[in-house]
């Protein structure tokens, strides 16, 4: 009798087994769902002008500063940023123009503020309209103008500026970054924003 008792405990064993292996199925270790990456920063290369030029820790301003710096009475007259290649860092490119009337381009790093470079430029493409007292009599210079155009862009960040004859007189023209888009603000030679 006993025999047959374990037998049949046996017996009901086996199937209750049976019954929870056809019901329970074996399941491979899951990973974590795939999250998406963290959207990040673009590429200083692959950022448009005006949106690396913003990140910049020195301003046109400061680094239009220290190109006037170079020689006695220089006033700049056109400035642009350059992000970095293989031979330059990312900069400020700087032309001042001298009493005597040498023009030199000023290379002034955009991220220490030192100045790298001075290459002497040809003077045709600035004086076949304007002369150099223009420069030296104009009553906006064009650090001035830069604050100008700041404030009427809004708080952005003056990146280029370039200057053009206005009568007898000297305007710039002068692109400003801001947050989502870049601005360009026209400053004529008596300070006042001029419309296009």
């Amino acid at each position: 009798m006993l025999t047959r008792f374990l037998a049949t405990v046996g017996a009901l064993a086996l199937t209750t087994g049976l019954a929870l292996a056809q019901t329970t199925t074996p399941t491979a270790p899951t990973a974590p769902a795939p999250t998406a990456p963290a959207p990040t920063a673009p590429a200083a290369g692959d950022m448009k002008e005006f949106q690396a030029a913003k990140l910049t820790k020195i301003s046109l301003a400061q680094a239009i500063t220290t190109a006037e710096q170079q020689g006695a009475g220089g006033r700049a007259i056109d400035a642009d940023f350059e992000k970095a290649d293989g031979k330059n860092p990312t900069h400020w490119a700087i032309k001042v123009v001298y009493p005597d009337g040498k023009l030199v381009e000023h290379g002034i790093n955009a991220d220490t503020g030192a100045l790298y470079k001075s290459e002497n430029q040809p003077i045709e493409r600035y004086f076949t309209r304007l002369k150099v007292s223009d420069f030296q009599n104009a009553k906006t210079s064009l650090k001035d103008a830069l604050t100008i155009a700041e404030q009427r862009a809004g708080g952005g960040k003056a990146y280029e500026a370039e200057v053009e004859r206005e009568g007898s007189a000297v305007a710039y023209e002068i692109k400003v970054a801001l947050a989502d888009k870049e601005q360009e603000v026209k400053v004529g030679p008596d300070g006042q924003v001029m419309k296009d």
